[in-house]
């Protein structure tokens, strides 16, 4: 049992609550079928009450007018290094509720990365592809990227869902490269992209406007495994890609328990370890970054490191982005603690000045 709530103010639900526990009865078709049935009943009431309940939050985040978006040629950026990104990416459902509050955070960050970073590519690496064990994998399709609906449960338009998305199998083979020289084996292959990238990029780099992604994307794995210092030597393989203008994206959750989800059904409350847990990360990752693995490996070994992730999944990817950042100082831009879920958004390195 979770420990008892504080009495704290009231927050919202998060969405992705629903999406999580779709994702979660995945894999049992008796599951599926209890979870449709509840389905229509829950989540317009749950929608209704995330959209009226009062927020806090904390943000830096600024904005500035829209630029034109960077070219595709991967040559060395005149504006610096990029930043590394971490996106808390949410449900399937985030892309259409307007009205949660991390939907303009995610737009401010998407101007950020677009007007000022100009990236000549991208690289995501998302909680929802875990290849193996030992064993990176890299979508190297060449043209349009296809979407995988890797949940279940929802209105049907939700798996109209579309991203547009073009591969580089240019740049997946320097990924492979570097991996190589890092002693990390890899596979080229092709594979959509999941929720946890189209999801919050469709909020992020929104299509068909002067905001959207126009230059090559290509999704990296996670090992299938929770070794913090893996995931970390796994980002340093690749930081030498933003030398080329590459802008680095991680997308996961700072904090991320489906189990709890029956404690928290209904009520807008974060339990404990919401808050406590995604503070902790973020003194880890905000002190000298000499010192940050030494201090992100102890996050995992805290006493509410299980309550917060019972699957460490969804923590991995910000200890790639920590890796990928080499020597740059990560700053959290924004949380949001909302029952068993937190939302933190970071940021490693500078944004290059206009």
């Amino acid at each position: 049992m979770p420990n008892p709530r504080p009495r704290s103010r009231p927050l919202m639900i998060v969405p992705v609550l629903v999406a999580a526990l779709a994702i979660l009865l995945a894999s049992s078709s008796t599951a599926r079928g209890l979870f449709s049935r509840v389905r229509s009943e829950t989540f317009n009431k749950f929608t209704t009450a995330l959209n009226n309940a009062p927020i806090t939050t904390t943000t830096s985040t600024s904005t500035s007018p829209l630029q034109a978006a960077a070219t595709a040629n991967l040559t060395s950026s005149k504006m610096g290094r990029p930043p590394v990104y971490f996106f808390s990416h949410g449900g399937p459902d985030v892309q259409y509720n307007t009205k949660h509050p991390v939907y303009p955070v995610l737009q401010a960050i998407g101007k950020e990365i677009i007007q000022k970073v100009k990236p000549k590519a991208v690289v995501v690496f998302s909680a929802h592809w875990q290849a193996t064990p030992s064993e990176i994998h890299l979508n190297n399709a060449d043209g349009k990227t296809d979407l995988i609906y890797d949940f279940y449960g929802f209105p049907d338009h939700f798996y109209k869902a579309t991203f547009p998305a073009t591969g580089s199998p240019q740049l997946a083979a320097k990924i492979q490269q570097l991996l190589t020289k890092a002693d990390i084996q890899s596979k080229g292959l092709k594979r959509g992209l999941d929720h946890g990238v189209f999801s919050g990029f469709n909020v992020a780099f929104p299509p068909n406007t002067d905001q959207a992604i126009t230059v090559p994307l290509v999704q990296v794995s996670l090992f299938k495994s929770e070794d913090p210092d893996a995931h970390y030597r796994l980002g340093q393989a690749v930081e030498e890609l933003r030398d080329e203008g590459v802008v680095i994206i991680c997308t996961g959750m700072t904090v991320h328990n489906l189990r709890d989800m029956q404690f928290t059904w209904g009520d807008p409350r974060p339990l404990p370890y919401a808050v406590s847990f995604d503070n902790a990360l973020k003194e880890a990752v905000e002190g000298d970054a000499e010192g940050r693995l030494d201090r992100m490996r102890e996050v995992v070994k805290r006493g509410d490191a299980r309550q917060a992730h019972p699957w460490m999944d969804h923590l991995m990817p910000i200890y790639v982005a920590a890796g990928a950042a080499g020597k740059d100082k990560g700053v959290q831009t924004w949380t949001l603690h909302e029952g068993s879920f937190a939302w933190a958004q970071y940021r490693f390195g500078d944004v290059p000045e206009e």
